[in-house]
């Protein structure tokens, strides 16, 4: 029999505001503060680790995270809370890999170095004012997930990065990694898969890199996809088409490009791929010069010389001349030494040559074979790459080309009115599509009517919504049969994070 517990004469303490959130958690750690101890007089030590924290802090609030704890000089750092965003997995890492790169201390003298090490997960916590006292941490955070990010921090090398499987599985192929296998932790029943997060990935598009190989079947889409190839069709003329492919995240946007591509692998064309960054939005013409370096065929290992001559192979179909190299060499960051005659133009006179160069050399690959341009996720497009679609899609409306933009309905469109451009919105699924996707996704295995009306109901139409939680329902039933899928209640749609879409 279960103890009943004696009444309580104190006062009641305060509702705590304590909430349940699926979180990426960062542990931060100084290497070495021990022996730093012993060099340094206590108020040196004081300051080079206030100026440490400080210097963290600050990168961690440039991807949107929060530091929950100062732990002597360790760091519980939050990201995903107080907002949460379908990118914050993402955004750990890259905050990881900048405060890994990072001097934390440059004013320190030299013999001291101070490197760090830093462990990730990501998992559901309870976090908030968990004790509703005048002890209360605002930013408190409980659960397993913070525990696992403090012992894969102790795992890492001097300024390196190890992350939990669930946050290497959110991120996919954005970064590259070195497979840590399953380590055993102390605090752990069972081995942990660990994986260094070793730089910044080349999958192509964000689209690829979070999504497996082989893609669910396009589902609800025929009308919208037929629109696309008559676009094509049309553009492979000579008379160029524009389509603004706009809906909200999740929606489906670069799965019906994908769909389009599928449709026309095999009729010669060619396809020119540039992607925005939410983490670029200040760098200028960032979906260009990556296109360029992807085009190229940059390796990391090359030299700036064969750097150069990757990038004049890539734009001899244009005859560009030397000048013209140069200044897409310098925007590439190359350094051109005495290969390139010296750039005496104004910035603005810079610019202007770039634009013409990539403008002519869009019409030099049209001249060969028919062009898909695919322009992804314009809503974080940069100022100066804005500039550059605006002069590209008066271009093409005399060319070859077939211009697919995708964004979010917070873009703002300057191209109304122009008889070659086509809008597009995407509209969630009803309710017939939302089950076909939730059987495609199911397969073989089988889920009840109830459990599928009941998905189909709860994600409302919205395509990465119905794929995650169908998942989710099938991860949650591995037997996979009906009876007990029908009987397990369906996971909580907040604690799956691509689900927290914003």
């Amino acid at each position: 029999m279960a103890r009943v517990p004696k009444r309580s004469t104190l006062s009641p303490a305060p509702a705590s505001s304590a909430e349940r959130r699926q979180l990426t958690v960062m542990f931060c750690d100084l290497v070495g503060s021990t022996a730093l101890a012993t060099m340094l007089d206590p108020e040196d030590l004081r300051e080079i680790i206030a100026e440490y924290r400080d210097s963290v802090a600050a990168i961690v609030r440039k991807y949107g995270g929060a530091v929950s704890r100062y732990i002597g000089d360790g760091m519980l750092i939050l990201f995903g809370h107080p907002s949460a965003h379908e990118d914050d997995a993402e955004s750990a890492v890259r905050a990881a890999l900048e405060i890994a790169a990072t001097n934390h201390a440059p004013g320190a003298p030299r013999k001291v170095e101070q490197r760090v090490r830093l462990g990730l997960a990501t998992g559901l916590v309870v976090v908030g004012d968990l004790i509703g006292s005048e002890a209360a941490e605002p930013l408190a955070v409980l659960g397993e997930t913070p525990n696992l990010a403090a012992r894969l921090q102790a795992l890492a090398e001097p300024d390196g990065v190890v992350i939990a499987e669930d946050t290497r599985r959110l991120i996919g192929g954005l970064f590259d990694y070195e497979d840590l296998g399953a380590v055993t932790l102390k605090g752990f029943a069972a081995p942990v898969r660990a994986w260094r997060v070793l730089c910044e990935g080349t999958a192509a598009s964000r689209f690829e890199a979070l999504h497996p190989a082989v893609l669910t079947p396009l589902v609800g889409r025929e009308e919208e996809l037929a629109r696309l190839e008559r676009g094509w069709r049309r553009a492979r003329t000579g008379a160029g088409q524009v389509v603004l492919l706009g809906g909200e995240a999740g929606i489906g946007k670069s799965r019906l490009v994908a769909a389009l591509q599928e449709c026309i692998e095999g009729e010669p064309h060619t396809c020119l791929r540039y992607f925005c960054s939410p983490h670029h939005q200040e760098s200028a013409l960032y979906p260009f010069t990556a296109q360029l370096q992807r085009a190229a065929g940059f390796e990391r290992d090359d030299t700036p010389r064969a750097k150069l001559d990757k990038l004049r192979a890539l734009l001899s179909p244009a005859s560009p001349s030397d000048e013209d190299v140069a200044i897409l060499a310098e925007f590439l960051s190359i350094p051109t030494d005495d290969h390139c005659p010296p750039i005496t133009l104004s910035p603005q006179q810079k610019k202007e040559r770039s634009f013409d160069t990539l403008v002519r050399q869009l019409e030099g690959l049209a001249r060969r074979h028919p062009i898909i341009v695919i322009f992804e996720d314009v809503q974080w497009i940069d100022p100066s790459s804005r500039e550059l679609l605006d002069r590209t899609v008066d271009r093409v409306e005399s060319l070859p080309v077939l211009v697919l933009v995708t964004y979010r309905p917070e873009f703002q469109s300057v191209w109304t009115g122009k008889t070659h451009v086509t809008f597009m919105m995407l509209n969630r699924l009803d309710q017939s599509a939302g089950a076909a996707l939730i059987r495609s996704v199911a397969g073989a295995r089988m889920l009840s009517t109830e459990i599928v009306d009941e998905i189909v109901e709860r994600t409302d139409g919205v395509p990465l919504f119905v794929e995650e939680l169908t998942k989710a329902v099938l991860e949650a039933s591995p037997e996979g049969i009906a009876q007990a899928v029908s009987a397990a209640p369906l996971p909580d749609l907040q604690c799956r994070p691509h689900c927290t879409l914003h």
